[in-house]
């Protein structure tokens, strides 16, 4: 390595790749052996690559058309080498690919891995899993020749602050005539994987679906292959083990669980196209990013074309897997597909299956469903909004949370479940939403409700506020608010008759006092009203029936896309607050009229998870009020 290191160049890693480094060894997975997984799968890739490059320039493959990988132990050395003849890397590409985190880039990633109890789920899903070598190697040498080039370039890294990139002495060139050779130098603890028997149990347990050959390099030189090296989802179902389809799932998503639904099936007819996706069981760090990209693989006649083609619909972007299609043309482009009549037959028929069998798994393992829905409930409901077609199916896949049992360990409802129990007179579906699930919990909105025994569904996801602004009904049952428009509990009885008949005589004139509070609150509010939600709190926020409800009013107005709505403010004329405004202004206590007016409004605000709009004039009013009642 003398000639690299004489002209090679120094480079500082990216902050997060040091910090990550140190969680890699340190803490991150949970078990060493996934680290030759992560570089066989990167070989892969690379292999791909180039036969993808290959449909458009033949003459990348040059004489060596068999692409492979291969691995060399050398027990004598102390060193694991694992090379490939795929698309290869230049210098500057070694510094991009190998210095900075590929696809996160950023502090929340790290931040994220930090947090993790087991980030080995994390790591495939970033491209950074070359770094999981250093759980092994205390020194790691990389050699590449991009395919089409003359030129090779070496990366050396002793996994601390840095690397050195620099052209390739002329031995390792020789032995890189494209694509690129990782040399692991094993740590002590770690000699072991330069052992055949070992790399053959890694490379069978969790490599064995890879496409190309891999070979293993044996004591004579000889060459073996030892993964099957068959693409798993042509294979039929019945030559297939569950354990077979959980090391694909790992295999292809660069994932560490295990997959909670597993839909594997050869579509036959106007097109031929076999598809094997999972549903994981645990979130993906990228779930809500905001290109909201799948990460389905496309293969064309076993010829890997992409990850981001957007098989599925968005909602779907946690399902991971492939689809192989026979039709379609090998030299499609990514915008090609966009508006590809075969694409577009395949995404709906997919999508249909995929939803079908999210409704069996639902049906058949309520408890697994329950797995899935708990990890990406938010996503799919995105669908409620953007998929018309699958609408009800989406709405009676949804599950909630009620006032029936609102702890967050409770058992979740759904819209069927609810309809079986709603009360005698009772002819909607009510729901609440909210930012937390503790807060709607103690809504004020929630007591007439209560107070009959009607079911309300808590709502918390930020996307429930965006599909719920469209109206929808379920088994003929419309989903109304109790924070938006009328509510009129009047058919459903009272759980205690009596409690009603007592407030009935002790209520104040509506009229009188919503126009005292009114005249008060002046724009701060479209109107007052008396309630027909509250039963014990004196007042709440609502919004009026047609525009936005009061929880995507305010996340439009946190994005500055705020309609400007004001809210409606309604009333308890029972509670002994409301009661005191109406005796002061009988009294002629303009003063006192103004305070309990704005205390109302404000008390509403605070209830809604809002700061008062001047919260010194608030503590100072609030003061007010009670040194007067203290003097009396």
């Amino acid at each position: 390595m003398s000639d690299t290191k004489s002209a090679a160049q120094s480079h500082q890693f990216q902050a997060e790749v040091a910090e990550l480094l140190h969680m890699m060894v340190h803490s991150v997975y949970s078990e060493r052996d996934i680290f030759l997984r992560e570089l066989i799968s990167n070989a892969s890739d690379a292999c791909d690559k180039l036969r993808y490059e290959a449909i458009a320039k033949p003459d990348l493959l040059g004489d060596d058309p068999d692409l492979k990988i291969r691995i060399r132990g050398d027990k004598a050395a102390g060193t694991l080498t694992i090379s490939d003849n795929g698309i290869g890397m230049d210098a500057q590409e070694l510094v991009d690919n190998l210095g900075t985190i590929a696809r996160s880039g950023t502090k929340a990633f790290v931040k994220r891995l930090t947090e993790a109890k087991e980030g080995s789920g994390l790591i495939g899903q970033f491209g950074v899993g070359f770094y999981s070598a250093f759980m092994v190697a205390d020194r790691i040498e990389v050699t590449s020749r991009k395919a089409g080039t003359t030129e090779a370039a070496t990366w050396v890294s002793t996994g601390g602050a840095g690397f050195e990139v620099g052209p390739a002495s002329e031995d390792d060139a020789g032995r890189v005539p494209r694509g690129a050779q990782i040399v692991l130098h094993l740590k002590d603890d770690a000699k072991t994987y330069a052992e055949a028997f070992e790399i053959e149990r890694l490379v069978r347990t969790y490599s064995d679906h890879i496409l190309f050959p891999i070979m293993l390099a044996e004591e004579k030189g000889e060459l073996r292959q030892i993964n099957a090296a068959s693409a798993v989802w042509q294979r039929s179902k019945s030559e297939l083990k569950p354990e077979d389809y959980t090391q694909a799932y790992r295999t292809i998503a660069g994932a560490f669980d295990e997959p909670a639904m597993t839909l594997h099936y050869r579509a036959e007819g106007r097109q031929s196209y076999a598809v094997l996706l999972f549903a994981p069981t645990t979130r993906p760090f990228d779930l809500f990013d905001p290109g909201r990209k799948g990460r389905v693989k496309l293969y064309v006649r076993r010829l890997f074309i992409g990850d981001d083609t957007e098989l599925l619909p968005p909602y779907l972007r946690f399902i991971r897997g492939v689809i192989d299609s026979e039709d379609l043309p090998l030299n499609i482009s990514r915008e090609m597909l966009q508006n590809n009549a075969q694409v577009a037959q395949i995404r709906k028929a997919v999508t249909g299956r995929v939803v079908s069998e999210l409704e069996t798994l639902a049906s058949k393992e309520p408890a697994t469903f329950a797995t899935v829905w708990e990890a990406f409930g938010g996503v799919i409901k995105e669908g409620i909004y953007e998929d018309h077609e699958r609408r009800n199916q989406l709405l009676g896949l949804a599950r909630f949370r009620s006032t029936k049992d609102a702890s967050k360990d409770g058992a979740l409802r759904s819209l069927k479940d609810y309809i079986a129990d709603m009360r005698p007179g009772q002819n909607a579906i009510y729901y609440l939403t909210g930012d937390n699930l503790d807060r709607v919990k103690s809504s004020p909105k929630l007591e007439a409700a209560r107070a009959r025994g009607v079911e309300v569904l808590l709502l918390t996801d930020h996307v429930d506020a965006f599909w719920t602004s469209v109206p929808h009904t379920f088994e003929e049952k419309p989903l109304r608010s109790l924070s938006q428009g009328d509510v009129d509990f009047g058919e459903v009885a009272l759980l205690d008759d009596k409690k009603d008949e007592a407030d009935k005589t002790t209520a104040v004139d509506d009229a009188v006092i919503t126009a005292a509070v009114k005249a008060v609150l002046g724009d701060k509010v479209t109107s007052v009203r008396a309630s027909q939600r509250l039963t014990d709190s004196a007042a709440c926020l609502v919004a009026e029936g047609r525009g936005p409800d009061r929880e995507l009013e305010r996340l439009l107005a946190m994005q500055e896309r705020g309609t400007g709505t004001k809210p409606i403010l309604e009333i308890n004329t029972r509670h002994a607050l409301v009661k005191a405004i109406s005796a002061v202004k009988l009294g002629g206590r303009e003063a006192d009229v103004g305070d309990l007016a704005e205390l109302l409004f404000d008390q509403a605000c605070i209830l809604d998870g809002e700061v008062p709009e001047d919260p010194a004039a608030f503590a100072a009013r609030l003061n007010r009020l009670v040194v007067r009642g203290l003097e009396v």
